[in-house]
């Protein structure tokens, strides 16, 4: 693991990988003996950091301690199991929230890996993906199989699913072929115990030749004798397994043998919440409880989202981030670079500034119903309700080219385009992005831009708001179909495991918010930021005006609106809930409403979700799309334009 000198703890030694901060520093430390390749040992760092080597001992400002480079020979210890064991729950119950999230290289791909500590020694945990079986049939197995070699793992944590021994039995086998030392870790043993599922471990763990330890995940239980465990090894007291290479036929008859002979079964009721189970995934009463989940949903979502807008977000900027902002750029001499950094005007949504609008767009206005939907998304995900969902609507998803799964980027984005379009990493191949964005662009308005919708038009009744809403899920349908038939490849059909409900754990929970938000404002947020400067660039050299008189036959004659209507749909480009808002002091006849409403819906996505999907898709696939969904705007304004007497 590669760390700083100052992230060391004392006692424990490493070597010096590299050191950065100029070749003055380089110079300063290697006349001292303090040169990449030496190990060394940190003695203290109550003042400044001492460390011992070969050549005795220096000491090092704190400060200039992060800019050497350490190399730790760590003990690295491999996480295994099926997908939904509660891996994940045992990885933040050992690590914390101090853990790193990375692509696999070559793939998009993600696993976690953080620092634990078992008795003074510094070990390096990964968080391998879920996998079924060795013998990789996606990319997410192919990484799993290449994490399990020797020299990548000194030791192997198999986290097995209690209530599902036989099936998690097949990774644990392979595991034992691979000759790595291993502990396997028998997760949910409360639900197991609730269901009349009864496992002698003694009996198992003599079957299996290794370690086997009962855990509650969620509470702690289980986990320090899992700790003590670790430890040992990093003793060198847990060998490899004397196990076999086996074939699939063999390994199945090994694991029926060991099934009967360690597990007892009796026979209970079914409890309130398995039968709440099974009715969540029936058509009749699944169809309802999808209803109320998403109503909760939304409602819990638009409240904790306009929450920290209206209470932290908007004070914040306004009060003291915005002023800030102003008198700093006043010290700036040159206009040209003022007005790029904070605009002409200090009001954030106009100023089109990096500083002001590039700044508040991601944090300020989607920033908190990022955080308030990963918190929704993830107890969703936790509690195991998410795949139900998948399998009620994947017969409607299929006809649309597309598999269950896919809704999931779609209920998101009537929330926020942007975490929807984050999600379509859950889809595997291009064709099904391509698919699945044209269709959240089209059919999912976000919800203050659906909030909007509805105050413009519910003034005019309540028909004509169906109508805006019914005109968009149309275009969205007919267009999926289109491209279904268009589009190569095949449809996907569905293959996923259903887990039982279970509460979430807090810990857990954080964290995969944690992750998922820094990785928002990592990937997305610099590019909106450059966004938002090129449109000020364009505004400064007269593009905007030009494409305003461009836009204007568009507007008036195919479209119908008034002037003033342009200005209106340009800035939908940045901020589309506003645009529809702008609406209102123009004096639209029911019409013109309805027709500017899902024009601006359609023609193009906000800057934030924009520059989002090309980072997901590319120049070539943003570029397509959006020639798609301009054209249906058109046309479709065109046409109500043209019927609508």
């Amino acid at each position: 693991m590669l760390l700083t000198l100052s992230e060391l703890k004392n006692g424990e030694a490493a070597r010096i990988e590299s050191i950065s901060g100029g070749h003055g520093l380089q110079s300063r430390l290697e006349r001292l003996g303090l040169r990449p390749g030496l190990r060394v040992a940190k003695v203290s760092d109550f003042g400044p950091v001492v460390v011992s080597s070969s050549n005795g001992q220096v000491a090092i400002g704190k400060g200039l301690a992060r800019h050497v480079n350490v190399m730790v020979d760590d003990f690295k210890v491999l996480l295994f199991g099926n997908p939904n064991v509660g891996k994940s729950v045992v990885f933040s119950r050992l690590t914390g929230l101090g853990t790193v999230s990375s692509n696999y290289a070559g793939t998009t791909v993600e696993f976690s890996k953080g620092a634990i500590w078992a008795e003074g020694k510094r070990m390096e945990l990964i968080d391998v993906p879920g996998a079924y079986t060795l013998e990789a049939t996606c990319t997410a197995e192919e990484v799993a199989s290449d994490f399990c070699t020797r020299d990548k793992a000194d030791l192997i944590i198999n986290v097995v699913d209690a209530t599902n021994l036989e099936r998690n039995l097949y990774l644990t086998l392979q595991l034992l072929e691979k000759k790595i030392p291993l502990i396997v870790v028998l997760n949910k043993w409360d639900i197991a115990r609730h269901k009349g599922i009864n496992i002698n471990c003694d009996e198992l763990s003599q079957r299996l030749g290794v370690r086997v330890i009962p855990v509650v995940a969620v509470t702690g239980e289980g986990l320090k004798q899992v700790m003590s465990a670790v430890a040992g090894g990093g003793r060198g007291e847990i060998k490899p397994p004397d196990f076999s290479s086996i074939d699939h036929q063999e390994r199945w008859h090994i694991i029926g043998h060991i099934s009967q002979e360690v597990q007892r079964i009796t026979h209970k009721h079914p409890t309130i919440l398995e039968k709440l189970e099974d009715a969540s995934v029936r058509p009749f009463s699944g169809v309802l409880i999808a209803l109320g989940v998403m109503v909760l949903s939304f409602t819990v979502i638009r409240l904790l989202g306009e929450g920290l807008i209206k209470y932290l977000m908007d004070p914040f900027f306004n009060n003291l981030y915005g002023p800030l902002v102003q008198k700093l750029v006043a010290f700036i001499p040159w206009p040209v670079i003022r007005h790029l950094l904070a605009g002409q005007t200090p009001e954030f949504m106009e100023s089109f500034g990096a500083l002001t609008t590039g700044v508040y767009i991601p944090l300020a206005i989607v920033l908190p119903y990022i955080v308030s939907f990963y918190l929704v998304l993830g107890v969703l995900e936790d509690i195991g309700y998410l795949p139900r969902l998948a399998v009620l609507l994947d017969r409607t998803m299929h006809r649309l080219g597309l598999h269950g799964y896919a809704a999931l980027p779609l209920v998101l984005s009537c929330g926020c385009k942007v975490p929807g379009v984050l999600a379509l990493r859950v889809l595997e191949s291009r064709r099904e992005k391509i698919l699945a964005l044209t269709l959240l662009l089209m059919a999912a308005p976000c919800l203050p831009q659906s909030a909007m919708m509805v105050s413009l038009l519910s003034g005019f009744g309540a028909g004509y708001v169906l109508l805006a809403f019914g005109v968009l899920i149309a275009v969205a349908v007919i267009n999926s179909l289109f491209l279904n038939r268009i589009l190569k490849g095949q449809s996907p059909e569905i293959i996923m495991e259903i887990p039982s409900y279970q509460m979430p754990h807090a810990g857990t929970l954080l964290r995969k918010t944690w992750l998922r938000v820094k990785s928002f404002l990592l990937e997305a947020t610099p590019l909106i930021v450059l966004g938002v400067m090129a449109v000020n660039v364009l505004e400064m050299l007269g593009v905007i005006r030009l494409l305003g008189r461009l836009a204007r036959p568009l507007v008036v004659s195919v479209l119908g609106l008034p002037r003033e209507a342009v200005s209106v749909i340009l800035f939908g480009f940045l901020r589309k809930d506003i645009s529809i808002s702008l609406l209102a002091p123009l004096s639209l006849s029911p019409k013109q409403a309805v027709i500017a409403s899902v024009f601006l819906v359609l023609y193009l996505p906000c800057l934030a979700t924009f520059f989002v999907a090309f980072r997901e898709i590319g120049w070539r696939g943003i570029a397509r799309v959006l020639a798609l969904t301009l054209s249906w705007a058109v046309a479709v304004g065109f046409l109500m334009n043209l019927i609508w007497v």
